[in-house]
């Protein structure tokens, strides 16, 4: 290849090298040799959050099911008490959810209530940006983990999302994190290859930015094939689960996909403290019960299979998972056996190191903000608590003085 062309490819990749400062792309390989080269050393905290796109109806997921204000509110989607999974004589789970209560059993789920911010808004956008930069008040361009990565020495494995855009959640002034498209980067092959890596040599000709594209590209190659054994070995097998055709029970979804290949690179050893995935659908504002049990029982299953394969490794006891969504259903439904976008709702903490039960007040069905429910929780309450007691890390860098705490850790 010539000068020119050498110079017109590097340019073109420097655009991509540019947005990559904000948001790299890694692959599965570059992660895990990451986990060959330096393992994230045992005894770890380890934060996976999940987030449920669409505003999630927290009546219909933490079921009020002796409170008859519940039943005349919403008559063609509530759940009968003999419907439900009890948690206590007030409180039940969804139906769906028989993984996620197995886990309340044991002690390893908080569920904290009422969970929302001041001045709600019924926006998907406006609200997911308050709940993902925790700055309710004003807008800013920076996600909490994002500023929280700010603090912390570089590194692009750091803090991954699945998925090939990164959310805003893990965004810094700074830097930001990494995102993981769940099928991997497409790595070229034969002549193409070859042009490439002659491509990616470096020259002195180069500029910065154009020798920072060349060095992407020579990394995109350099992985040793010592990686190949464990990016083609299945994702941990949880050892108290049933098993059909060589996996665990139950279907695969992309929750599924996305905490499978969390799993594996965990147990692989990869130096990541924290890890983004999503499922989306929860804007039910027609046909709730049967879409939203689905979901549900789709969140509640892949949480459940998760954490059995993590207790096939070395680090179940280092991991936390965060579960929320942008906001609640009304308390009323709608004309279409459905909800409309409401205000608070309930968030959920998994983990081993979790000391399980309810936390925050439930809002009342009788005292209404608006025709919402009350905020009772506030969610930087929740954030201050993970930063601290899973993150390890001071609260002012990403929050500044809130005060706020919950003890479910």
């Amino acid at each position: 290849m010539d000068t020119v062309t050498r110079r017109k490819f590097l340019k073109l990749t420097t655009g991509a090298v540019a947005v990559g400062a904000a948001a790299p792309l890694l692959s599965i390989d570059q992660i895990a040799q990451a986990a060959i080269d330096r393992p994230l050393p045992a005894g770890t905290p380890i934060l996976v959050v999940v987030t449920l796109y669409g505003g999630n109806d927290g009546l219909n997921t933490v079921v009020p099911y002796t409170d008859p204000i519940y039943y005349s509110s919403r008559p063609e989607i509530s759940y009968k008490a003999d419907q439900v999974l009890p948690l206590d004589a007030e409180l039940a789970l969804n139906p769906a959810m028989k993984g996620l209560k197995s886990l309340w059993d044991q002690n390893k789920v908080a569920i904290v209530r009422g969970v929302g911010y001041p001045n709600p808004d019924h926006s998907h956008f406006s609200s997911m940006a308050k709940w993902q930069t925790a700055s309710p008040a004003k807008h800013i361009n920076t996600g909490w983990l994002g500023r929280w990565v700010d603090t912390q020495s570089e590194d692009p494995m750091l803090a991954i999302s699945l998925g090939s855009v990164l959310p805003p959640l893990l965004a810094g002034a700074k830097r930001s994190g990494s995102a993981l498209p769940l099928g991997g980067l497409v790595i070229p092959k034969g002549s193409l290859a070859t042009e490439c890596l002659q491509l990616s040599k470096p020259s002195k000709k180069d500029s910065k930015l154009m020798a920072a594209a060349a060095t992407s590209m020579r990394n995109l190659f350099n992985v040793s094939t010592n990686v190949q054994p464990v990016l083609k070995a299945p994702a941990p097998v949880s050892p108290d689960l049933p098993t059909t055709n060589g996996g665990n029970a139950g279907g695969d979804s992309n929750l599924a996909q996305q905490l499978d290949v969390v799993a594996k690179l965990i147990a692989a050893g990869s130096p990541t403290k924290v890890w983004s995935v999503s499922l989306g659908g929860f804007d039910t504002h027609a046909n709730e019960a049967n879409a939203q049990a689905e979901l549900l029982g789709v969140v509640s299953d892949s949480l459940s299979r998760f954490m059995g394969q993590l207790k096939a490794t070395t680090r179940s006891n280092d991991v936390t998972i965060m579960v929320y969504s942008e906001f609640g259903r009304r308390v009323v439904g709608n004309g279409s056996q459905g909800t409309d976008h409401g205000t608070a709702g309930p968030m959920f903490v998994i983990g081993n190191a979790v000391k399980g039960g309810f936390y925050g007040e439930q809002p009342s069905l009788k005292n209404l903000y608006k025709n919402d429910l009350a905020v009772t929780t506030d969610f930087r309450d929740v954030y201050a608590t993970v930063i601290e007691k899973v993150l390890k890390s001071p609260i002012e860098p990403t929050l500044g003085k809130w005060s706020g705490r919950i003890n479910f850790l």
